[in-house]
């Protein structure tokens, strides 16, 4: 499926899922953990051999290197019928303003119409502020705002930590300043309870990010099955009939949580629970996001790529910037 040469900037991914140039498509703008990588202690205590991972960042530039992982985050430039295009980010975490500077100008994203939340760990809400920068300019933040789904939980916990984001009103005597515009859309954590983002229907995978958490994957697309699931440890039956294929119908595309290469994890997947939770729901594809710099692109999608020949099922690393075009 990925050529495992020398990354270049942006490279499509062909598995089965293409459409027209002009089509729909995902741009994978992270595929990071929440301290992304390169880990930045690799880099002012290296370790003796140096991490080879992280060393990559020091000699190649981050849009040639599909090790330089962002947070993770969803591009979905969805071309409806009509041949309009609306543009869907799952996700603003700490890099977003990187992931906008670098893949929002290479893939000509002109704006973002929706905003979907997974949940409201910092990885995920932390470059809310930033919205702004993809915002038309207003010094009294007089436009439109921006749709943005999130459950009520992530509502009450992003009050908090952006109550300027979330104030309707100013108080009296208090200057206008320029923020981020947003409307805050409650959505339930039900995969029965679909909801609509800018034309195209989500339905809600609620799912264990750790025991006491519970995280949202999102179910999307209608000519083609896409899961998106990026903070996981454990999948409740009802999720996961929803998405296998001796379930509710076999996805076209699975993208998946994956920390660690070995192991395993109380928050998260690791690669060994990523590909037995693979073999349970079938899908057609998966690509892999979430990684540490435990997980080397070239050396570990090798790996997979046995792994795939072996199983039947295609399954990669995702990498940042990566564009994968699919009817939906």
């Amino acid at each position: 499926m990925e050529n495992q040469k020398p990354l270049q900037n942006g490279n499509n991914v062909d598995g089965g899922l293409l459409t027209g140039v002009d089509g729909s498509a995902l741009i994978f703008l992270g595929t990071g953990c929440s301290s992304a990588v390169p880990n930045a202690m690799c880099l002012l205590q290296p370790s003796d051999p140096p991490c080879h991972v992280c060393t990559q960042s020091l000699s190649i530039p981050p849009e040639h290197n599909p090790n330089y992982r962002c947070n993770t985050s969803l591009l979905i430039d969805y071309c409806s019928t009509n041949g309009i295009h609306n543009y869907i980010i799952i996700d603003v975490g700490k890099t977003f303003k990187e992931q906008v500077l670098r893949w929002f100008t290479f893939h000509k994203i002109p704006r973002i119409d929706s905003i979907v939340l997974t949940h409201e760990h910092a990885d995920a809400v932390l470059g809310l502020d930033d919205v702004r920068l993809v915002q038309p300019h207003s010094p009294t933040n007089d436009i439109d705002p921006t749709a943005i789904y999130l459950t009520q939980y992530a509502m009450d916990s992003i009050a908090t930590k952006f109550p300027y984001l979330v104030q309707k009103k100013l108080r009296e005597g208090q200057e206008v300043r320029r923020v981020a515009q947003l409307d805050w859309k409650i959505i339930e954590e039900s995969s029965d309870k679909p909801f609509v983002a800018s034309g195209l229907k989500f339905v809600p995978l609620p799912v264990m990010h750790g025991e006491d958490y519970i995280c949202l994957g999102f179910l999307f697309g209608e000519k083609s099955k896409v899961a998106y699931i990026s903070d996981v440890s454990r999948f409740p039956s009802n999720t996961e009939y929803v998405i296998s294929k001796n379930g509710a119908g076999q996805l076209d595309l699975l993208i998946l949580d994956c920390l660690y290469k070995k192991g395993s994890h109380n928050v998260h997947l690791c690669l060994p629970q990523a590909l037995e939770a693979l073999k349970r729901i079938c899908p057609k594809r998966a690509l892999l996001i979430g990684m540490t710099h435990d997980l080397d692109h070239h050396k570990d999608n090798e790996f997979l790529m046995e792994w795939s020949q072996r199983e039947g099922i295609h399954v990669q690393l995702a990498h940042d910037g990566l564009k994968v075009p699919i009817d939906l």
